[in-house]
């Protein structure tokens, strides 16, 4: 009896070490490298600017020349990044982003079904860290991890649960793209969720406003609309489908032809996301579908691959979850030739390879919609056939929960 527990805690002890190695890898290649973790230096400046009443959309940083981007309530949060010297707040947002991984690996095994047990997680953060989008936000000292926590933890709360929609609209005022899902909430008929969200998104642009009321005019009148602000849109780190045209048709203006491709996308994606759902798939689809016709979608705002995996898993993919996760760790879109503007000059047979996201995003949601069609339950991704005669025989039987 003694012995039970042995082999758990071997399992434990070998999983953490794995953590350990891959880690200390990733550590030792930062500072081979020399990392400059640019965007967190941006955070830091933006925390100055509050901090010292400077302009706040008037300075750039880094060699890069990089300005602030985010709300005004987002540059209020970042305050406390100028309390730290550079060293040691590089230290803390890669340390800190480890754990947001590890929080959105549990996070994602509730949202999937699948059981949180700490070796599974231990593992899946050892081998999560060289999935490109996450390790390119660990590299830029980003905060796409700590924005897809608040939003898959608040979408995956019971939906009876005292203030579900605040934690997704706190992060719509931090970054705005995640206000997608406020839309998903009410076209699935979640009003309540929904306009809690709004309500705490209201809430931050108002405090924005109250702290910083010069910078808010400035930028809801006029910074957000400059989009080529943010970077440039045809470079191979847009992943989004304006990046992907831009490449394709060899133009840094792809006008009409990405806006109404990223117009019928909208469509098909609120669609089946409506059809799916509070399901899992209605909220994957809804971040795939933003991800797709955001006008940019940086590389690393891809770190909802990781509860896509978790639910492939779940529902027994093991095909696809595999090919998948090829496709976020391969890192093609790194291998062709992209210094300069040669990312404008891209020979058709590297276009793939330049626009793996995309394109994963689409095939996957031609799928959805091929099967969203065929079929009473709504499928993200391809399964085994079922005969009719088999469907009619479940119509009593629950879904996997991740799809209830």
């Amino acid at each position: 009896m003694k012995y039970r527990n042995v082999t758990p805690r071997l399992l434990t002890a070998a999983t953490a070490l794995a953590l350990a190695l891959s880690f200390t890898a990733l550590a030792a290649l930062c500072i081979d490298q020399r990392i400059p973790m640019a965007d967190t230096l941006v955070y830091r400046a933006e925390g100055a600017a509050v901090a010292n009443g400077t302009d706040l959309y008037g300075f750039t940083v880094t060699e890069w020349q990089l300005p602030a981007t985010y709300p005004p309530f987002a540059a209020i949060l970042f305050v406390p990044t100028t309390w730290l010297p550079v060293p040691a707040l590089k230290v803390v947002f890669v340390v800190g982003n480890v754990a947001l991984l590890a929080l959105l690996v549990r996070l994602s095994c509730r949202f999937a079904g699948l059981p949180a047990r700490p070796p599974l997680v231990i593992a899946a953060v050892a081998a999560g860290l060289w999935l490109e989008p996450v390790f390119q936000t660990l590299l830029f000292g980003q905060i796409n991890l700590a924005l897809v926590c608040l939003v898959l933890w608040d979408l995956s709360r019971d939906e009876e649960a005292i203030g579900k929609g605040f934690a997704l609209g706190v992060a719509a005022g931090v970054k705005l793209t995640p206000a997608v899902f406020i839309l998903y909430l009410l076209i699935t008929g979640r009003v309540r969720a929904g306009l809690t969200a709004i309500a705490s998104f209201t809430g931050t642009v108002l405090l924005g406003a109250l702290v910083l009321p010069h910078a808010s005019v400035d930028f809801w009148t006029r910074r957000i609309f400059e989009t080529d602000r943010v970077g440039k849109a045809w470079i191979v780190d847009n992943q989004s489908l304006q990046g992907l045209f831009a490449r394709a048709l060899h133009t840094p203006e792809p006008g009409p032809v990405w806006a109404l491709a990223a117009a019928l996308t909208a469509v098909a994606g609120l669609w089946i996301a409506r059809r799916a759902a509070s399901g899992a798939r209605g909220v994957l689809v809804t971040a795939l579908t933003a991800l797709l016709v955001s006008p940019i979608s940086w590389s690393h705002h891809w770190v909802w691959c990781v509860p896509l995996l978790a639910v492939l898993i779940a529902e027994g993919r093991h095909r696809t979850a595999a090919a998948v996760a090829a496709v976020f760790l391969a890192r093609t879109l790194w291998l062709v030739p992209h210094q300069g503007a040669l990312d404008l000059q891209l020979p058709w047979w590297q276009q793939a390879w330049a626009s793996p996201y995309p394109l994963l995003g689409l095939a996957l949601l031609a799928l959805a919609v091929r099967h969203e069609r065929a079929s009473v339950e709504p499928v993200l991704v391809p399964g085994p056939r079922v005969t009719a005669a088999k469907e009619s025989s479940k119509r009593d039987v629950s879904t996997h929960p991740g799809a209830a």
